[in-house]
């Protein structure tokens, strides 16, 4: 009996939702990325300078980073075309998919750091990791669909460190080997249907075959790490934090988890949401809800109160960023060896515009020290730094999204 178009779909309804990797770990020297938003957006006149190049005299925000003035570059001026302004273009920030406002027909792309991903997750054994402070992911498939984020700080040590109980590993082999006999039961239906089918239906037989296979070589690959210890580290397992609006703490804890991953090569690709909420955060000095501050309608009291918190927020990056350059690989540091993208999908919270994003990039190996500044009302798209950001990564890619090329006056030390 020849399977309907039906039966066939119905056994492609087989989760796909394992990590992409590849064949054994290459020897290369390790290039990592995090990718780190900030959902409510920075107050612009505080963290715009205002000149350009290397001469730029500080903002109050960029103050902060002083003594990593040599190791960051803050870049304005640049947006995702077609990206509408609302809350909703937190969908695209990664991934550059226009609309995201017109929910309705909506259908997202892949995400900047899945894209890296299909292409050197396979190195380490976590091909990437989601994580959020508040739930939400920034991360999504090539077929348009969230990858669930990792929220709680306890849950990501206990993956990235703890063994499990014998029991408990067990069970992973065994679902790891269930997840190889459902897919090699799929791909016995698979075969003789395709002379049946017409142009299009073959053709998603195609990419359904496809992804079978790299599915395959995932579990081979998943297999293979759940044979090999996980690293030791000299750290105590995190509390989650109990505040749901305490985004400082969360931050830092999000934070050395990533310092650990990157230290350990468990992964060299992060994405990382920050806590953008309405309660009010326990930070000095500050009574009102931060989403609240951030739509500021100019009243100069929420200003101060607002600046206050997102100094806050940037001190725990920059103590993130110090540590990095402070640990040192090879006779590198890991700040050499990772790219810290920092931005948001809001340019101005206050209106919900996503013209004029604001940037700031550390560390990867590029030439920093300088204000690049492009005219906000002639923006290059923000994808192609994300392009460079690529290519600092070892991916040979001239394009990402939107992006028409690598972004002009970001170079390379040499």
């Amino acid at each position: 009996m020849t399977p309907t178009r039906r039966q066939f779909l119905r056994a492609a309804g087989v989760s796909l939702a394992l990590p992409a990797f590849g064949a054994a770990a290459a020897k290369d020297t390790p290039r990592r990325m995090v990718c780190i938003c900030t959902p409510l957006g920075l107050h612009a006149p505080h963290f715009v300078p205002k000149t350009a190049g290397a001469d730029y005299e500080a903002s109050p925000y960029l103050d902060v980073f002083k003594d990593l003035r040599g190791d960051v570059t803050p870049i304005t001026g640049l947006a995702h075309p077609d990206v509408g302004s609302s809350h909703d273009s937190i969908y695209s920030f990664l991934t550059t998919a226009p609309h995201p406002e017109q929910r309705a027909g909506f259908r997202n792309s892949i995400s900047l750091d899945q894209f890296a991903a299909d292409r050197i997750g396979e190195r380490t054994r976590f091909p990437s990791l989601a994580l959020s402070c508040e739930g939400f992911s920034l991360s999504w498939t090539r077929t348009g669909a969230i990858v669930p984020s990792d929220s709680f700080p306890s849950s990501v040590f206990a993956k990235l460190f703890l063994e499990g109980r014998p029991d408990e590993v067990e069970a992973q082999k065994r679902r790891l080997a269930n997840g190889r006999s459902i897919l090699d039961a799929v791909g016995e239906q698979s075969k003789g249907v395709r002379d049946g089918l017409g142009a299009e239906d073959r053709e998603k037989l195609d990419e359904y075959t496809t992804s079978v296979r790299e599915l395959e070589r995932r579990l081979a690959r998943a297999e293979e790490w759940a044979k090999k210890p996980k690293p030791k580290v000299d750290a105590k397992p995190p509390q989650n934090v109990a505040n749901p609006a305490d985004l400082v703490a969360k931050a830092k804890l999000m934070f050395d988890l990533i310092h650990l991953a990157f230290q350990t090569d468990s992964t060299r690709l992060v994405t990382l949401l920050l806590l953008g909420t309405s309660l009010v955060p326990p930070v000095a000095g500050v009574s009102q809800g931060h989403h609240d501050l951030s739509h500021h309608g100019q009243d100069p009291k929420k200003l101060e109160q607002l600046k206050t918190v997102e100094i806050e927020k940037l001190k725990t990056l920059r103590d993130f960023l110090a540590k990095l350059k402070g640990t040192k690989e090879d006779g590198e540091t890991l700040l050499d060896r990772t790219t810290v993208f920092f931005s948001s999908n809001l340019g101005n919270a206050s209106n919900h515009s996503t013209k004029n994003l604001p940037v700031l990039l550390a560390g990867g190996g590029f030439r920093h020290g300088r204000h690049l500044a492009f005219d906000p009302n002639k923006p290059p798209p923000l994808a192609n730094l994300y392009v460079s950001m690529l290519q600092r990564l070892g991916i040979e890619t001239d394009r990402f999204g939107s992006g028409t090329g690598t972004l002009a006056g970001l170079d390379a030390r040499a």
